[in-house]
């Protein structure tokens, strides 16, 4: 209950059924925008993957999956998603898709051992997408077109939400901010990472920052990737690691900065080697996702997961992402939100 944030003086702009309605316009549309700028298809992804291939995300690398046997197939275990990151890419070759095109689907997640809070759920949806490039894309001038094209999708998406809702007024700023994770630690060099990216968001208003996953100049992580799908250690044309990074935004809201997507260039034949080196995971070459990438059977790509509740939330200015989906919370926060005006679904 300490993590929760009360906002003074909150109340809901739009009654419960407008909530609904609100969710509906700003998904159909902002997932019709992203398919026309990316040049995306839609494809239906899976649940749950089998243990064991290397196919689904772990994340930090601590985070435990929600799994169960299979009585049909010799108990064999399966494990709810985390995200879809190495799965989609298997799902470009599959397809035989083809440089410049991708796909996007809907992600459902259960994430059992995060810290619930406004932002916080055992439920994530996200979409999730991923798009075929070639080996001259793999530069941080096409990482940041790509993110461009995104925060444009979702500027888009925010005025639409105003001309339905007028008492909503926009917030977003007219560009986005680029900035490395190292530039950010020599700007604030005795902050922590998070104190950081509240700092620069507030500053700008829209920020990617790039470079997430390897060591900075103090010997730390700005934050922890897995080693297997973004490229978060070759050098980029900036002069700094890393070929991927967060969309972040300030949400004067809540008085604090606001990750909406992570995403990256990811790893080639060599990143992967150099990547599972460096976290001592070099086991995961013999998985069956990590051979094909190896032997040059998958494609080169782009991809990274965009929260639907999270974008639902600061576009339909909400205080608690409880809100806008429906998930298990603590009967103390449930009582607390319903005094601070912030009834959860």
């Amino acid at each position: 209950m300490s993590k929760l944030i009360k906002v003074e003086g909150y109340r809901q702009l739009l009654n419960p059924m407008q909530t609904e309605q609100g969710i509906k316009l700003i998904k159909d549309f902002f997932q019709a925008n992203l398919s026309t700028a990316l040049r995306l298809r839609r494809v239906t992804a899976p649940l749950f993957v089998l243990r064991g291939l290397g196919i689904n995300d772990d994340l930090n690398g601590v985070e435990r999956p929600v799994s169960f046997p299979i009585k049909d197939m010799g108990e064999q275990v399966a494990e709810v998603v985390h995200s879809l990151a190495k799965w989609k890419r298997l799902m470009l070759g599959e397809y035989g898709i083809k440089p410049g095109y991708g796909l996007y689907t809907d992600m459902n997640a259960i994430r059992g051992d995060e810290e619930l809070d406004n932002l916080h759920s055992l439920y994530v949806d996200q979409w999730d997408w991923e798009r075929t490039i070639n080996a001259e894309d793999r530069n941080i001038e096409y990482l940041k077109k790509t993110v461009r094209s995104i925060y444009c999708a979702i500027r888009r998406t925010e005025y639409l939400v105003q001309e339905t809702y007028p008492q909503i007024e926009p917030f977003l700023p007219e560009e986005i901010h680029f900035i490395s994770s190292e530039e950010l630690l020599r700007m604030y060099p005795d902050k922590t990472p998070k104190e950081r990216e509240n700092l620069i968001c507030e500053k700008y208003g829209a920020v990617f920052i790039m470079g997430i996953g390897g060591k900075l100049s103090d010997g730390k992580e700005h934050d922890l990737r897995a080693p297997d799908y973004d490229d978060w250690t070759t050098p980029n044309s900036d002069g700094f690691l890393g070929l991927n990074g967060d969309i972040m935004i300030w949400y004067p809201l809540l008085n604090r900065a606001f990750e909406l997507s992570s995403m990256g260039v990811r790893v080639d034949k060599e990143a992967l080697l150099r990547q599972l080196e460096l976290t001592n995971k070099t086991d995961r070459k013999s998985l069956y996702f990590h051979k094909k990438l190896l032997d040059g059977e998958l494609p080169l790509s782009i991809g990274g997961g965009i929260g639907q509740s999270r974008l639902c939330m600061v576009l339909l200015h909400k205080a608690h992402i409880g809100e806008i989906q429906a998930s298990i919370w603590p009967e103390e926060m449930r009582e607390e939100c319903a005094k601070n005006g912030m009834p959860l679904i």
